[in-house]
């Protein structure tokens, strides 16, 4: 381990430039994604035009067509982007608590962004966002739960049919939360969600 490389190796430059386009294709995503939110609080999707986008970006038309096919393109990607680094967030910090999704941190994001949802309602969007939303929980539930069960239960259910329906429980009670004013700080409802879980998951279905 303690060797050194061969001189004739010098490996970390592709890398570093491979990085450096790798930010430069992040901010230009980023720029996009961004101009496409503003644009959407201020006229109805439908309204929006690809033209609209790139001008706020200031973005080059073929720049934007490298990246995507259109604007509903850019929005669903930008969607997925959001989903998958939030759904693996727990993963990603090396978190060994029982906590199956940050539901704590996506709650204090929504809450930051509040208007976005009316926004996304507004559009007709709102559906297409939680599917994609419960997809990707799903996904890095069943993870956790390999984790955390890593010897299912007797009699259990599947363990990917529970993260299906755990993912989906969190994105209802997300949806509730809002229409109810925010009731509850996003910790209490990431305690509540967790008990909800647990309480659920450890016990063997039964008939009465």
């Amino acid at each position: 381990m303690s060797r050194k490389a061969p001189k004739k190796a010098p490996a970390s430059r592709p890398k570093a430039a491979s990085r450096r386009i790798d930010r430069r294709v992040r901010r230009t995503r980023d720029v996009l994604g961004d101009a496409l939110i503003g644009l959407m609080h201020e006229k109805p999707f439908e309204a929006i035009t690809v033209q609209q986008v790139i001008d706020r970006a200031d973005v080059g038309r073929s720049t934007f067509y490298t990246h995507y096919r259109g604007k509903d393109d850019l929005f669903l990607s930008d969607v997925e982007d959001f989903f998958e680094g939030m759904a693996t967030l727990l993963a990603r910090r090396g978190d060994t608590s029982n906590r199956v999704a940050p539901v704590r941190e996506l709650f204090a994001h929504v809450a930051e962004a509040r208007e976005l949802y009316g926004t996304l309602i507004a559009a007709g969007k709102i559906n297409d966002v939680m599917e994609l939303g419960q997809g990707h929980f799903a996904r890095a539930i069943e993870q956790r739960l390999a984790r955390l069960l890593p010897v299912p239960e007797k009699g259990s259910m599947p363990r990917a049919a529970t993260a299906h329906a755990l993912a989906g429980a969190m994105l209802s009670l997300m949806s509730w939360w809002i229409d109810h004013e925010m009731t509850g700080s996003p910790a209490q409802m990431d305690d509540l969600y967790h008990k909800m879980v647990w309480s659920g998951v450890t016990v063997p279905n039964s008939r009465p």
